[in-house]
C-alpha cells in the first residue's frame, strides 16, 4: 500500500478497533488528519469531548488555540497532520492508561511510517514520554532533540496553557521558536536516556 492507502486504513481500523476498553464510550475514533507528506507532524495525548463528537483532532477551546499558534509561524493546520497518542477519547478526559497507550501505538507508529515527518512536535506529557521516556516536560519543553534519526520537539499541551495562564507565554514562545528549530534540525543533540532533574512539573490538563 502507499502511504495515503496505508492511512486510510488506519483511519477505518480505529473506527472499529478494540484493542483496549476505550471503544466502549466511543462515538468517534479520531485517528488524526493532514496531508500524508506533512513535514511537521504534532501528536496529542487523546480526544475530547469535541473530538469524540465529531471525529476530528483539536477541535475544542485547546484546537482553536493550537490554530492561533500555527497561524503565528505562518503555518495552516491543513499544512500539518495533527494526531493523538490515544485514537478514543478516555471517559472523563482522564489520563490514558499504560495499556491504551500500548494498544494505540501500532496506529501511531505506522502513521509516523507513512508521514515520515521531519519533525514531530509532541504536545503533553504523555506523547512527549513515547519518545523521551524519561525527560520532566518542564524541562525539556521548546528543545529540540533527536531520537532514533527523528528530530522530536516536545511542547505544552495547549489545553495546559489555557487552565494555567502562566503557561501561555512559554507555549507561545516555544512555537514561536519551531521554525528555527527545525532550520537548525542537524544541529538537535541526541536525547540521553537518563532521566532529567527537575524541581517541579505543572501539571498537564487534557479537558478539552
Amino acid at each position: 500500500m502507499n502511504p495515503e492507502e496505508v492511512l486510510r486504513e488506519i483511519e477505518r481500523q480505529v473506527q472499529v478497533c478494540k484493542r483496549c476498553d476505550l471503544h466502549y464510550s466511543r462515538k468517534h475514533g479520531v485517528a488524526g488528519e493532514g496531508p500524508v507528506n506533512a513535514a511537521i507532524m504534532f501528536i496529542g495525548e487523546g480526544p475530547g469531548f469535541h473530538e469524540n463528537e465529531q471525529g476530528r483532532p483539536f477541535v475544542g477551546a485547546a484546537g482553536k488555540f493550537l490554530d492561533e499558534l500555527l497561524a503565528q509561524i505562518g503555518l495552516k493546520r491543513s499544512e500539518v497532520f495533527i494526531g493523538n497518542v490515544v485514537k478514543c477519547r478516555p471517559p472523563g478526559n482522564r489520563d490514558p492508561k499504560p495499556e491504551e497507550l500500548e494498544a494505540c501505538d501500532i496506529y501511531l507508529e505506522r502513521q509516523i511510517q507513512a508521514i515520515n515527518p521531519k519533525v514531530i512536535v509532541t504536545l503533553g506529557r504523555y506523547s512527549m514520554a513515547k519518545f523521551l521516556p524519561h525527560a520532566k516536560i518542564s524541562a525539556v519543553h521548546g528543545r529540540a532533540m533527536r531520537v532514533k534519526d527523528r528530530l522530536v520537539v516536545p511542547m505544552y499541551h495547549p489545553a495546559a496553557a489555557l487552565h494555567q495562564p502562566s503557561l501561555r507565554p512559554v507555549v507561545e514562545r516555544d512555537f514561536a521558536q519551531l521554525p528555527e528549530l527545525i532550520a537548525k534540525a542537524e544541529d538537535a543533540p541526541e536525547y540521553q536516556v537518563e532521566p532529567l532533574e527537575e524541581k517541579s512539573d505543572p501539571k498537564q490538563l487534557t479537558l478539552f
